[in-house]
Formats: structure tokens, sequence, C-alpha cells
């Protein structure tokens, strides 16, 4: 297999940093119209024709080029997580720092580096044959990181224009041990607060006697939600999970058993429930979960305050796997609150909310992009039936239709939507060489 050039090393290093410079964080609404023209710039320089495309919230860069035959879309996303906390970080966030065989920046994974490796395998491409032999699309949001809320209606909205053969998807990489992963859909999500309030202020914490403490009324409530090794215990929380067919049992069961891998990095005694090997892959693919992001209220300075607090409130994410609702999950958990008696508790649906996706492993897609990673890498890759995070890729797959997975230069130490996130640069390297062959196969050269 050849190696990557020199000059089109340098393009991509180059071109991350022009991106990583702009602090594109989509929570806090900053450099989105910047960020959105220089990757629309970034096309251009390809020779696709590109456009900015309003939604209701931050703009859309669609692009498109190539020949006639078959066609690739990519989706990808421009905007980032914020760098908080700033103190943890060895280096500026958004300047991209070389060092110990890594690139340093926010985005530098997720999702500035991947984009970056889609445009350097273009211009490869493009060098080598002389033309793109293919056609090509790209989907790129500014607003993946806040749960992309207007991406669905963009894409019914242009469904005949995104219209593609496959779709590569917008990250990847390798596993803890260094083996190519594909994927081939994702979870999905809906957020929630519970909020509980029993006063009209704070009180002095020996009314704790006979005031109810709103802190002890969410505990209770989210402790009531899942058993100590994480089921769901919301009644018909699980009756609209579809079940696995048996190509995905058997690709469960052949995933690698990267457990004491993960414990390491991760800083980990165990998992959940004692799982490994096939039980901890299924456990993590292919079941939903509820999670708490957070628990907040009261006192939590230095010391000691002696107050019992007024109010308090949950932050709470529900991942969900095919053929799961966000709106019924919703709906159960209300009525799973009422039921227990906890009529006192606010619920609030946040607003991100992603429908679980799932492509067909069958697909001749799939196969041809686990030949390219068996060429690139010369192991066997590792593929998952969907991968364990949540993103909009339902569109994709239930209203274009198209075959879509997941191709890319993370790993799990990557600390993607943490201080220092990184990619290495020989993951970088390799991940443009498999986007490189998986399209010279798919175009048939």
């Amino acid at each position: 297999m050849s190696t990557l050039p020199t000059h089109v090393m340098n393009y991509a290093k180059d071109t991350l940093a022009r991106l990583v410079a702009l602090p594109t964080v989509s929570a806090e609404q900053r450099a989105i119209p910047e960020t959105a023209l220089l990757v629309k710039e970034l096309l251009e320089e390809l020779g696709l024709r590109a456009e900015i495309h309003p939604t209701a919230g931050a703009p859309v860069v669609y692009a498109e080029g190539g020949s006639d035959g078959p066609t690739m879309l990519f989706y990808n996303h421009y905007d980032v997580q914020p760098a908080d906390p700033l103190e943890r970080w060895e280096s500026d966030p958004f300047t991209l720092t070389e060092r110990d065989g890594k690139l340093f920046g926010r985005g530098a994974n997720d999702d500035k580096g991947e984009i970056v490796a889609r445009l350097a395998a273009l211009r490869w491409l493009m060098e080598e044959h002389g033309r793109l032999p293919l056609k090509v699309k790209f989907v790129i949001e500014g607003e993946e990181e806040i749960g992309g809320p207007n991406l669905e209606h963009y894409v019914l909205e242009h469904q005949s224009r995104l219209r593609a053969d496959a779709v590569i998807w917008e990250a990847g990489g390798v596993d803890a041990v260094g083996r190519p992963l594909v994927y081939c859909g994702l979870k999905g999500i809906v957020g929630l607060e519970l909020r509980c309030k029993t006063a009209a202020y704070d009180l002095h914490s020996s009314l704790g006697a006979i005031v109810q403490n709103p802190l002890y009324r969410l505990a209770a409530a989210v402790a009531s939600l899942r058993d100590r090794e994480g089921r769901v215990l919301v009644r018909g929380f699980y009756d609209a999970v579809r079940p696995l067919t048996e190509l995905e049992e058997e690709t469960l069961g052949r995933i690698p058993d990267e457990s004491p891998a993960l414990k390491k990095e991760y800083g980990l005694s165990g998992f959940l429930g004692g799982v490994s090997g096939p039980a901890l892959y299924k456990k993590y693919l292919a079941e939903p979960v509820i999670n708490i992001n957070g628990i907040h209220g009261g006192y939590g300075g230095p010391g000691s305050k002696t107050v019992l607090p007024a109010e308090g409130f949950v932050k709470m994410d529900i991942r969900l796997v095919p053929d799961q609702e966000p709106r019924q999950i919703v709906d159960l958990v209300k009525a799973h609150l009422l039921e227990h008696g906890f009529d006192d508790i606010e619920v609030i649906e946040l607003e991100f909310g992603e429908r679980p996706a799932r492509s067909d492993l069958a697909s001749p897609w799939v196969k041809t992009a686990i030949e390219a990673c068996r060429e690139v890498y010369g192991q066997e890759p590792v593929v998952w039936p969907n991968f364990a995070g949540s993103g909009p890729m339902y569109p994709f797959t239930n209203v274009i239709g198209a075959p879509v997975l997941g191709l890319g230069i993370g790993y799990p130490g990557s600390k993607i939507h943490s201080p220092n996130e990184h990619i290495v640069i020989g993951h970088l390297e390799s991940g443009i060489l498999v986007i490189k062959r998986a399209l010279e196969k798919f175009a048939g050269i």
C-alpha cells in the first residue's frame, strides 16, 4: 500500500491549523459564519461547487462535484464543544500544537480533523487520477454539538439533491489497541432535565427534620430509573427495541475483547455487571441506557454551609437503539415518575433528540469499506453494527435511504469534548489513506 505523500500531509496540517484557529463553539454561537465561509472556501479549492445554505440555526455548507458514476455523500460538522476548563489544557485550545507525535487543539479530532482527512484524500485522489473518478457531495453542518436541531428538516427539504449511493459518516478511526474500526449506525438520544422545588427560598438545615429536601427527592427519583447493573426499570422502555439480526449478533460476537485496554485507558476497576467480551459489546452497543450527567443544587463551595436547598435539578441523557422513538421514551419516563409517586418532579425535555439508526451490514458499501481498511492497515477491521454515541444519522439512512458507515482518524484516547483533545499523526495518515482507497474501490478503480 502506498504511503502518504509529504505534501498531502503538509496540506492536512496547514488546513487543520486554519480550522482549529476559529473557536466555532455552537453552544455559545461563536465564529459560526466565519467557519462556514472557510469550509466553503476549502471545498472550492478542490474544484467543488460549494454553497452556504441558511437554516433556522447555523448554516449548512453544501458542495458537490466530480464525474458521472456512483455518488458518495460525506456528512461532517464544523462546530466544536466549548474548551472549558481552560486551565487543564497544556496549550492554547485554538492553536494547533504538535508534540509527541500528536496534534492538539479543540476540534483536532471532532470534527475539524475529520473534515481535513476527507479533503486531503480527495486532493490526493484527483492528483493521482487527474480527476475525481466518482461524484461526491458534502453536507457539513454547524450544530451537531448541540444536537443538530435543524438537520433533519434540512435533509427533508433537500432530499432529492442529497441522493447518494453511500455515505461516509463524520468520524471513526481505530479501537483501543489500534485495530481499524468500522461502524454502521448510531444510537439515538434524548436529553431531559428533572426539577424539584420544595420551598420559596433556601432554609436553615435544621428545618430538614420537617421540610422536604428537593435533592433527596431528585436522588430517589433518578435511583428508581435503573438497577445496579444499569438496566432501565421504566415500564415499557424496552418494548420497541428491534431484535438483532443473525448477522448483527454474529458481528457483535466477533468484536475482539478490548475491555482490559479500555479499563486502563479510562482508569476503571471494572464495567457494570462485570461484563467483558461479547456481553460487554452487546450491552454497550445494542442496549439503551439512561445516564445522569449532573446533579445540581444547594451548597458546593469550600467548608460547610448548613443549608436546606429550596430547589435542585438533574441533567440526564437517554441513549436509544432501533426502533425506540425519543418522544415515546420521554412519555414513558414521565409515566414512571408519576406511578412511583414523584408528581413533584418536573420533567423538561431539552432541545436535542435524535432517533437511532443502523445500516444493513450486508450492504456492498460496508464490504467495500472493510476491504479498504484491510488493505491499508494490514489487519482485519473491527465492525460494529452501530457506534455507542449519537448523531443525526437517521435522516440519511431512512430519508435518503443510503447505507452509512463511519471511517476516520480518532482513537479512544483522543479526549474529544475534553481538555487536550488531539489526534495521533499516524492515525491521520492512515485515515487519509483508507478514505482514498475506499473511494477508489467504490468507483471501481
